[in-house]
């Protein structure tokens, strides 16, 4: 049975929103994956951490083409960030009285730009830092380099010269790697207030989408 959480213009009940579709479920569940697999386990700089960012790269910008050629929920102009907004929905939230929303909510959508914007950081410090190499061009260099290729090992010196750059990346590299990890966990975190506070999961449109009709 269908929980009457909304209204028609005629009173009658419709089904509360579960908008994601397939796509926004996808890179969604990619890049959760991946920063936790990055920032938890991978080690930090080996070959699978570096194919992982360079995925990551792709599903960021895959997501973010889709929200502007995507569908109405998946577009930006459906959830344009306003922290006055967020503020508001975090008061009703604390009175036990949450509006819904079609897409994301207010305080959600600030996470979101705060993850992909923190991600996005991530990305590019993590090119920096590999000076935009190919995993197979890294796995390539560290094997000649431990085969006592001393081409490779001037070529690597010579680039060392300008490491300052990649010591600054490295340094907002960590940093944003980190605060990327608290905000996801604030992120569940409110997923989680927010379905107690709806009674309803939310957790269940990003796993499987539109219901059927």
């Amino acid at each position: 049975m269908i929980d009457p959480a909304f209204e028609d213009e005629t009173g009658g009940a419709v089904a509360p929103p579960d908008p994601w579709d397939p796509l926004v479920r996808i890179t969604h569940w990619l890049v959760a994956a991946a920063v936790l697999v990055n920032g938890l386990i991978d080690k930090p700089g080996g070959i699978t951490h570096v194919w992982i960012g360079w995925g990551v790269l792709a599903v960021l910008a895959t997501r973010l083409a889709w929200g502007v050629i995507g569908p109405a929920e998946a577009r930006f102009s459906s959830f344009p960030p306003s922290p006055r907004a967020a503020l508001a929905h975090l008061r009703d939230l604390r009175q036990g009285k949450p509006k819904e929303h079609r897409s994301h909510n207010p305080a959600g959508t600030l996470m979101v730009y705060a993850l992909w914007a923190s991600l996005a950081i991530v990305v590019v410090t993590g090119l920096v830092m590999t000076e935009a190499k190919s995993p197979v061009a890294i796995a390539q260099e560290k094997i000649a380099v431990a085969a006592g290729d001393w081409s490779m090992l001037a070529a690597a010196s010579e680039r060392d010269e300008d490491s300052e750059l990649k010591d600054v990346a490295e340094e907002v590299h960590g940093a944003f790697a980190n605060l990327l990890l608290i905000l996801a966990a604030f992120h569940v975190g409110g997923v989680v207030v927010e379905s107690r506070a709806l009674r309803r999961n939310l957790v269940r449109p990003m796993l499987y989408g539109k219901r059927k009709r």
